[in-house]
């Protein structure tokens, strides 16, 4: 037997031959890249968190998705609690709370003339879609007008979503208690 054809024979078990073979480059320079890969991939998306990661963009853009589909969507309880998390939104429904509802409300929705927004008692209930429809129709036989008109269905969804990030967190001064405890 010529050594030149057959490379040399290192095991035989079970009749099996197990022969010396250079394992060939292209799959070398397949497993080491990978490696350099791996590592250049966890040092930079774990390590140094240097780039947003591949989740947390997903995250990103799961969450303007919804906040788009809230703002343009039809109002429910699902749309205003997606609002009721954004930053921006917030915002927005501060700036009107301050102009429209403070005088009656107080400043921090504790209440004045008009009832306590902080506490967990409410007096037209407190799901979200009955905090959008009382501030959009309002109660003008109890002095609230109906914003709905006025402020227009955006600015009603931004003030709407800064009324229930408020809910249960207990102004100091509050107003005492009126209507049914709600959790």
């Amino acid at each position: 037997m010529n050594t030149s054809e057959h490379p040399p024979v290192h095991h035989i078990f079970d009749d099996i031959e197990e022969q010396d073979n250079r394992l060939p480059n292209w799959w070398l320079t397949i497993l080491f890249g990978g490696i350099v890969f791996a590592f250049g991939y966890w040092f930079v998306y774990e390590t140094t968190a240097s780039a947003p990661s591949p989740l947390g963009e997903y995250l990103q853009e799961m969450a303007a998705l919804a906040k788009q589909r809230a703002a343009g969507g039809p109002v429910t309880d699902e749309t205003l609690a997606v609002l009721a998390h954004d930053n921006s939104t917030l915002a927005d429904g501060k700036k009107t709370f301050g102009q429209m509802c403070a005088p009656c409300h107080g400043p921090a929705g504790q209440g004045n003339a008009g009832p306590n927004l902080t506490d967990k008692f409410w007096l037209h209930g407190a799901k979200p879609i009955q905090i959008y429809k009382s501030i959009d129709g309002g109660f003008p036989d109890k002095g609230m007008p109906s914003w709905g008109p006025m402020l227009g269905d955006a600015r009603i969804r931004s003030l709407a979503a800064f009324v229930i990030s408020m809910r249960n967190t207990n102004a100091p001064g509050g107003k005492a208690p009126q209507g049914e405890p709600v959790e």
